[in-house]
């Protein structure tokens, strides 16, 4: 019996990745091409894509870090904010992916969506340069912070009150 259910979920599970994996290339073949139309055209829509995921994975950084020690509702609220960072992280690369030309498909829906591939280019460059201006900005605000901490540790010791004490 357990096996039966087991084998059931799992043809439920890989219907509902079907259906949502197709859904979402529906609506990023839909819309794409509007985007593409907009002022900047495709090299505008990638870079806001790429500013999007900078963003997200930051805020998923941020949330996956600060777990401990925290009630059941206040973890839970992070777990949702986690899962919607990591979405923002991920879901502008998947969306441009769906607007590239299908493997072995020869239908029109396959078809290249002009504009994708320098959408594509700029979110690359996008995501590359904010995400090493932004890793700098982090680690040089660290190493201030941690120049701070060991000033005043080192201030304490010169007052003698740093020290260890013996019971």
């Amino acid at each position: 019996m357990r096996i039966v259910v087991v084998v059931l979920c799992l043809v439920v599970g890989m219907g509902a990745i079907l259906l949502f994996t197709g859904l979402w290339k529906r609506f990023a073949r839909e819309t794409v091409p509007a985007l593409a139309d907009l002022p900047g055209g495709p090299w505008m829509v990638g870079g806001v894509l790429g500013l999007i995921t900078v963003v997200g994975a930051t805020g998923g950084l941020r949330c996956v870090s600060s777990r401990v020690g925290k009630t059941r509702l206040t973890q839970g609220l992070q777990a949702a904010g986690t899962a919607a960072c990591c979405t923002a992280a991920f879901g502008p690369l998947f969306y441009l992916l769906s607007g590239l030309p299908g493997k072995n498909c020869r239908s029109a829906s396959c078809e290249y969506i002009p504009g994708t591939g320098s959408a594509l280019l700029a979110y690359a460059l996008g995501v590359g340069v904010m995400g090493c201006l932004f890793w700098r900005w982090t680690s040089a605000r660290s190493e201030a912070q941690a120049a701070r901490e060991r000033e005043r540790l080192r201030r304490l010791r010169k007052k003698g009150k740093g020290k260890s004490r013996a019971a």
